[in-house]
C-alpha cells in the first residue's frame, strides 16, 4: 500500500503576518478607548465674575484654563442668573477632565447674564443680602426680576436661629418681595417662598417679614 503526498502543500501564513495583524487590532482597540476618554486639561481657576452671553453656560464661561472643554455646556440660564452647587460643578468638571479644587470653599456659584452684569460684579458665592427694588411697581418690568421661571434658586428656611437651604426650580418670575413657588428637585415638593435676591428666596416665618420689608421700601419711594 502506498501513501501519496501532495507535491505542493498549501503554505502556512507566516508567523510575522499573524503577529502584525494582532498588534494592529490591539492598537485600534487602544485608540478607541483613548478617544472615548476625556482629555485631561489639568487644574482650572474659577472666574471672579462668571457670566454668559447667550443662556448657554459653558466651562469657558466659568473657568480660566478650560482648554478643549471650554465649549462643554453645563447649565442653561433662562433668567438674569442661574445658581449651581459647587459640588455638582466639581463633579461635572471632573467628568470633562478638569480639576477645580474650590480653594475658597464656595458652596454655590452664580452665573449672570453678561448684558445685565454690573461693572463691579459680586463674588461667585451667592450673597445673602436682599437686593433693593428700583423705583417702579414690583410686578412691572422684566428688568426688575431677580428670579425668572425655570431658574435654579436657593431657598432658605430660618427657624430658631438656624438656616436650612435647599435648591429648587422657580415656577414663575418674581421681583424682590414677590411670592414665588419653587419645585424642590430632590423631593418633588412645591415650596411657597418669597424672592429676596438673584437666585435666592426665603420660606417659612421669615418669608413674610422679607415681603413686608420690600413693600415698605417701595412705599417709601
Amino acid at each position: 500500500m502506498s501513501i501519496l503526498f501532495p507535491l505542493n502543500p498549501p503554505p502556512r501564513p507566516p508567523l510575522f503576518s499573524r503577529r502584525a495583524r494582532w498588534l494592529a487590532a490591539l492598537t485600534a482597540a487602544a485608540a478607541a478607548v483613548l478617544a472615548a476618554t476625556p482629555a485631561l486639561s489639568g487644574p482650572v481657576t474659577l472666574k471672579a465674575q462668571p457670566v454668559d452671553s447667550d443662556g448657554r453656560v459653558t466651562f469657558g464661561d466659568l473657568f480660566d484654563g478650560a482648554g478643549a472643554a471650554a465649549e462643554v455646556q453645563v447649565a442653561t440660564r433662562a433668567g438674569p442668573s442661574v445658581v449651581m452647587e459647587a459640588g455638582q460643578l466639581q463633579a461635572l468638571a471632573r467628568q470633562s477632565g478638569l480639576e477645580w479644587a474650590n480653594p475658597q470653599g464656595l458652596r454655590r456659584v452664580v452665573i449672570r447674564s453678561a448684558a445685565a452684569s454690573p461693572g463691579a460684579a459680586p463674588s461667585a458665592e451667592v450673597s445673602a443680602a436682599p437686593v433693593a427694588v428700583r423705583a417702579a411697581p414690583m410686578r412691572a418690568a422684566a428688568a426688575e426680576r431677580v428670579i425668572a421661571r425655570n431658574d435654579m434658586v436657593t431657598v432658605a428656611y430660618q427657624v430658631g436661629g438656624v438656616t436650612l437651604s435647599v435648591m429648587g426650580r422657580a415656577q414663575r418670575n418674581a421681583a424682590v418681595g414677590e411670592p414665588v413657588v419653587v419645585l424642590n428637585t430632590a423631593s418633588g415638593r412645591m415650596i411657597d417662598a418669597v424672592a429676596i435676591g438673584p437666585g435666592q428666596a426665603m420660606a417659612g416665618p421669615a418669608a413674610q417679614a422679607a415681603r413686608n420689608a420690600a413693600l415698605q421700601q417701595f412705599a417709601a419711594r
